[in-house]
């Protein structure tokens, strides 16, 4: 019945019932150590006593944890950021290789050497039953940076949604540009050899091509390093590296598809767009053979954010270890300061103060400065998650959003529980002890 009753719940729900349940155990305990007892007054006296130790220990806590929150959040925002950059790429095809290498070089736009798919390659994969466009994607081209790429308009408009801005590109001197890439409509470019960004104007200029593209299209956000892509016909792209353009002398003026197998000069990748989703399959086995490599992106990714969870796992343990390491730390810490006060909570014991009461003043004293530590570690690691996702995505183009979720709740509630369970040690060995000892210290 109520394993039923549980599954039946919304995921925010279950999320809920779990963090309730792993601070439950704290809340417990304070209910029991503090009904009917108010050690209010001699607590604030011992934080505000003992202030420098009290702020040590509460930077451990916030520290251990703050690592084990930003480590969740940085991950899980990494693996949502990396998804979302390869959701428009359905299917890709190239040359025999490796999967990676080509995966990062077609949809994260990494700069690396592939072999070509020749034009009898191209046409079988565009002709294909269940092929709703093959686009080719011609790499090599930059300005200031951003990545200039040759293909075809009904990738781009695949990549825009229908949320273009301006229009598509009609010639071969017009562009269309990402939302990050600093040119406006009508704006002009001049692209050069490779990816570099040269500094000296009489290298740059001897690099950069005698052409320059106008722009007549914006693309909108898509969180992927496309938004710094300048995207040109591909024909362009042949065509300043000395190359045919794809079409026979009757079409030499042609912008896009179809293209003529003997004037096609290559492509190093293809991104294949099917009719329908379970077609992607049929197509993904037909064109992976000797000759051909037929990738889903989001396949590879898998494979990756699995190798990535096994060095998370193993990261977490370390966390986990480091924060058991911490906790002992500070209840042998505690342990010390209650022997500070010790002569104190003796003259407490003589002057008719029961155990209990001195139970709870240690332990408030010692919840309090767990709370606190747990509460700005959980600040403390989403907001450093935060700062390094804004770095990582200016640097990978990949939007990266560590938000904080449920996992660190659930990490920071059950690291306090724990905390609070342990921190009554110090008071039931500060009740054990005989107060004639510490009067006569």
């Amino acid at each position: 019945m109520l394993p039923d009753l549980w599954s039946s719940l919304p995921n925010d729900a279950q999320d809920a019932g779990v963090l309730a349940m792993l601070l439950l155990p704290g809340v417990l305990i304070a209910v029991w150590n503090l009904h009917g007892i108010a050690p209010g007054a001699l607590t604030r006296s011992m934080l505000r006593r003992y202030l420098p130790v009290n702020l040590v220990f509460t930077g451990l806590v916030t520290l251990s944890v703050a690592l084990g929150v930003g480590l969740i959040a940085q991950e899980r925002g990494l693996r949502q950021g990396s998804a979302r950059a390869a959701d428009r790429f359905d299917l890709i095809v190239t040359a025999p290789g490796s999967e990676v290498t080509a995966m990062l070089t077609a949809v994260y736009l990494q700069p690396n050497d592939m072999p070509l798919l020749g034009g009898a390659q191209y046409a079988e994969i565009a002709q294909a039953e269940g092929v709703d466009f093959a686009a080719p994607l011609a790499f090599g081209d930059s300005w200031q940076g951003h990545p200039v790429v040759g293909t075809t308009a009904e990738f781009i408009t695949h990549l825009a949604g229908g949320n273009m801005t301006g229009r598509m590109f009609a010639a071969h001197e017009e562009a269309v540009v990402g939302a990050l890439v600093p040119l406006g409509i009508g704006d002009a470019a001049v692209p050069g050899h490779g990816m570099a960004d040269l500094a000296d104007a009489e290298e740059a200029a001897h690099n950069h091509h005698d052409l320059r593209y106008r722009v007549t299209g914006k693309l909108p956000a898509t969180g992927s390093p496309w938004d710094r892509a300048i995207l040109v016909p591909v024909e362009t792209v042949w065509e300043l590296h000395g190359l045919a353009n794809g079409h026979t002398a009757e079409t030499a003026q042609q912008i896009g598809g179809p293209f003529a197998p003997e004037a096609f000069p290559g492509t190093p990748a293809v991104l294949v767009k099917p009719e329908q989703l379970f077609q992607a399959y049929a197509l993904r086995t037909q064109f992976s053979r000797g000759d051909m490599m037929a990738f889903f992106p989001g396949a590879v990714l898998s494979r990756l954010h699995g190798l990535a969870g096994d060095v998370r796992q193993a990261m977490s343990l370390l966390t986990l270890v480091s924060q058991i390491l911490v906790a002992v730390a500070i209840l042998a810490g505690l342990i010390l300061i209650t022997r500070l006060f010790a002569r104190n909570l003796a003259v407490l014991r003589a002057l008719g103060a029961a155990p209990r009461f001195l139970l709870a003043v240690i332990w408030s004293y010692a919840a309090t400065l767990l709370t606190l530590g747990t509460v700005l570690g959980l600040g403390l690691g989403i907001g450093a998650a935060a700062v390094l996702s804004r770095i990582l995505t200016a640097r990978t183009s990949v939007h990266i959003s560590a938000a904080p979720g449920w996992a660190e709740l659930h990490l920071a509630a059950a690291f306090l529980s724990l905390s609070l369970i342990c921190a009554l040690l110090p008071g039931l060995l500060a009740m054990l002890r005989p107060p004639l000892t510490d009067l006569r210290g």
